[in-house]
C-alpha cells in the first residue's frame, strides 16, 4: 500500500520566546516492512540553525533553534511511503529458549541487547511484570506470548486522551488502567521485558477507518506509538499494536524507534517563555 502522508504541527507560546530549541524525530526511513519515495519537511518560521543527521538508532533527527522572538513554530511533513504486505509465520522459539539465542546476537544499533533491559522512562515494575506473566503463560512461543499480553493489555486498559500527559510513568498509567497509545507501548515494554524479551518503542502514523458508509475526513489520520518485540533468531523483529489489539500491517508507518518515548518523541526541546504552551496537529494519510 502506498500512501501520501501530510502531517502539520504548530506550537503556541503566549509570548513570545527568544530561545526555542527543539530536536524534532518526524522524517521515516525505509523500514522492515516501508519504503520511502520521498520526504520533506518544512520549518516556519525559518530557524536560524537547523542540523540534520541520523541518531544511533538510525532515526532521522532534526536539531532546529531559534534567536530571535518567535510566537508559533509550524512544522509540516509532507510524505510517500510505501508499506509492504506483511504475512508472518510464527517460526519464534518457546520463552524458556530465547535468552541463550539472545547472548549469540552480535552488539549492534539494531541489536536486541539494546532493548531486553529497563530503559530511563520505563523501570522495572513488579504489577507490570506480575501482569504479563500471567498474560502469557499458556503461550507455547515468544510470539504469541506477544500477542496473549498486547490482547490482554488491551482488555485492561481504558484508552483515556484526559489521563495522563508525556511525563506519567508507566507504572502510574497501568495502576489507573488508563492512558494513550504512547502508555499502552510503555506498559507492554515494560511486560515483555519482566519475561526476557526484548521490546521498543515505535513512533509513526496510523491511517484510521471510517464507520461503514462515512466519508473519510480531512486530518483524523493519526500519530501514534507501538511496539517492536524482538521474537528469536529466525524470527526477527515484529511489530504490535496493544492500543489496537492487533499486528501492526498496512495501515502503519514507522518514523522513529527507541528504547521508550525519550529515544522518539517526535518533538522534544526546550524554550523561554511566560504561560503554558498549546500544541495542535492534524494527519491526513491518502492510500494512493
Amino acid at each position: 500500500m502506498r500512501y501520501d502522508i501530510r502531517l502539520k504541527l504548530q506550537h503556541h507560546y503566549p509570548a513570545a520566546s527568544d530561545h526555542v530549541r527543539n530536536l524534532v524525530r518526524l522524517l521515516p526511513g525505509d523500514g522492515m516492512h516501508q519504503r520511502i519515495q520521498r520526504r520533506h519537511l518544512a520549518i516556519s518560521p525559518a530557524p536560524d540553525e537547523r542540523r540534520d543527521w541520523l541518531d544511533f538508532f538510525g532515526n532521522a533527527a532534526t536539531f532546529v533553534a531559534w534567536h530571535r522572538p518567535v510566537r508559533e513554530v509550524i512544522y509540516e511533513l509532507r510524505v510517500e511511503a510505501e508499506r509492504l504486505a506483511s504475512r508472518e509465520m510464527d517460526i519464534s522459539p518457546p520463552l524458556n529458549r530465547l535468552a541463550p539465542e539472545l547472548s549469540a546476537t552480535r552488539l549492534h544499533p539494531a541489536s536486541p541487547l539494546h532493548f531486553h533491559k529497563p530503559s530511563p522512562r520505563i523501570p522495572a515494575d513488579t504489577a507490570i511484570a506480575a501482569f504479563a506473566q500471567a498474560a502469557a503463560q499458556q503461550a507455547p512461543s515468544v510470539r504469541l506470548a506477544v500477542e496473549a499480553l498486547g490482547s490482554a493489555l488491551h482488555g485492561a486498559m481504558t484508552f483515556d486522551p484526559r489521563a495522563t500527559d508525556v511525563t506519567t510513568p508507566p507504572a502510574e498509567a497501568f495502576a489507573a488502567r488508563r492512558g494513550v497509545c504512547q502508555d499502552f507501548a510503555q506498559i507492554m515494554i515494560g511486560g515483555l521485558r519482566a519475561l526476557g524479551i526484548p521490546a521498543g518503542y515505535v513512533s509513526g502514523f496510523i491511517r484510521t477507518t471510517p464507520p461503514p458508509g462515512r466519508a473519510r475526513l480531512e486530518g483524523v489520520d493519526a500519530m501514534h506509538a507501538w511496539v517492536r518485540a524482538w521474537c528469536g533468531a529466525a524470527q526477527g523483529w515484529q511489530e504490535f499494536d496493544p492500543t489496537n489489539a492487533g499486528w501492526a500491517g498496512e495501515d502503519y508507518v514507522a518514523v522513529a524507534l527507541g528504547r521508550d518515548y525519550g529515544d522518539a518523541a517526535p518533538v522534544r526541546g526546550a524554550i523561554r517563555t511566560s504561560g503554558s504552551q498549546t500544541t495542535s496537529h492534524s494527519v491526513d494519510m491518502v492510500a494512493i
